[in-house]
């Protein structure tokens, strides 16, 4: 079972490549962070705001609407404008938005205003979703990186799992010393912030954009390549009717375990353990990134690591859903992050490598749009099981959710494309 090692190390990182992954790191240490500030108390958030279970996972749930409603048009604007310019609305919007979510929990708003403002959360995160994976991928690629895309993909989950350790515990210690609502304006200055950053140290390398006269036009264009590239390209769309059901089942745990956990605490406000869940998957992410390149080198297949990591990742939701015991469901939840952590760098790679570069930002936003798809339904659905049964069903319930999408990666195995055995990057398409 042994994979031939692929190089991947420090020594095929030329300067270029080197300075290529600087910036990316340094994006994405940013961004996690400030995101980060609120993903350890969001739900207790919305439920101090005054909505219920089945409102506060519906505003998540609009959330992801907003991401399937936005990732395809934001993918096109990268691909068409730029992936600077697409990152740059993205720090716009998301800050502008996060604040209105500040107000909206200072007046303890209507839930159909939480419904408009959580859209627009979604619309700010599409501005990032396929555009900074695209144009780390096109410029390492112009620089001459030859190593396997897992390598920088998975030390970029690593700084990741670190932003996002210290932005999650910061964020519930903060909002125990003051309040809620605290998180979310320094998630607004921290993007203020990268806006600059990102103004002064990203470009578009390895990418050229093709901006139209005629917008719509060249959106179509985009569009309709990034479609026979990804949906009619059959390896690549097994891989994405999998995401609805891994991807819906990921949000929903991640933002339940928060209620969750405080129930197995005893400590309704001890929002710090909350802000612990949401650390304890960061530094999973840390161990996964490191793991992924050498997960990569135990199995010929991509999609070995794949499957298997849907496998363990549901029997272990299925077992949480049983555990009474603060500290088992602790350590249940670290061995799901880190399995799931693993698996993303490589999913990354081997999807990447069967998609062009001129459609790339538009088809991996919509692999995203796949996954947030499930979100729209699953959060609800899982939230209403919540309430009517209780947290721990509701984490049994995702576990059985998850297991459907190994069916699909299995027919994406059976297509034998060359990248599933692949461990180097895309040539030039």
């Amino acid at each position: 079972m042994v994979h031939p090692r692929s190089g991947g190390g420090d020594d095929t990182l030329n300067d270029a490549a080197r300075k290529i992954q600087r910036v990316y790191l340094t994006l994405t240490l940013g961004n996690t962070i400030a995101a980060s500030f609120i993903w350890g108390i969001n739900t207790l958030f919305l439920l101090d705001a005054g909505l219920s279970n089945l409102e506060a996972f519906a505003a998540n749930a609009f959330f992801t609407a907003g991401m399937v409603l936005f990732e395809v048009p934001t993918g096109v604007i990268a691909d068409g404008w730029g992936r600077r310019v697409s990152f740059l609305l993205g720090t716009v919007t998301l800050a502008a938005s996060t604040y209105l979510y500040f107000v909206l929990w200072q007046i303890s708003a209507p839930f159909w205003m939480w419904a408009v403002v959580s859209v627009l959360l979604g619309l700010g995160f599409t501005f990032f979703s396929g555009a900074v994976e695209a144009w780390l991928v096109d410029a390492l690629r112009y620089s001459g990186y030859e190593g396997g895309l897992e390598v920088v993909l998975g030390r970029g989950q690593m700084v990741q799992g670190v932003a996002m350790l210290l932005g999650s515990v910061a964020g519930g210690v903060i909002a125990q010393a003051t309040n809620l609502g605290v998180p979310f304006l320094l998630r607004v200055a921290v993007l203020v912030a990268m806006f600059a950053v990102a103004f002064g140290l990203m470009h578009d390398v390895g990418f050229s954009p093709e901006r139209s006269t005629h917008p719509l036009r060249a959106a179509r264009a985009v569009l309709t390549a990034s479609i026979d590239n990804g949906l009619k390209n059959p390896p690549v769309r097994y891989v994405m009717l999998a995401a609805p059901f891994s991807a819906g089942v990921g949000i929903y745990v991640f933002y339940a375990l928060q209620p969750y956990l405080l129930d197995l605490f005893g400590d309704p406000k001890a929002y710090s353990v909350a802000g612990l869940a949401a650390a304890i998957v960061a530094g999973s992410q840390v161990l996964g990134g490191w793991l992924a390149p050498h997960a990569r080198e135990l199995f010929h297949k991509r999609t070995s690591v794949l499957i298997l990591s849907g496998v363990v990742g549901a029997l272990i939701l299925l077992v949480l859903g049983f555990t009474r015991i603060f500290w088992v469901a602790l350590v249940l939840l670290a061995l799901w992050a880190v399995v799931g952590s693993a698996a993303t760098p490589i999913r990354q790679a081997y999807v990447n490598d069967m998609i062009p570069s001129k459609q790339r930002a538009t088809v991996l936003s919509f692999d995203s749009l796949m996954g947030s798809s499930g979100g729209v339904v699953v959060q609800p659905l899982l939230g209403r099981s919540a309430d009517l049964y209780g947290y721990p069903t509701s984490l049994a319930l995702a576990g059985v959710i998850e297991l459907i999408a190994v069916p699909f990666l299995l027919a994406s195995r059976k297509q034998h494309p060359t990248a599933d055995r692949s461990s180097t990057s895309p040539s030039p398409a």
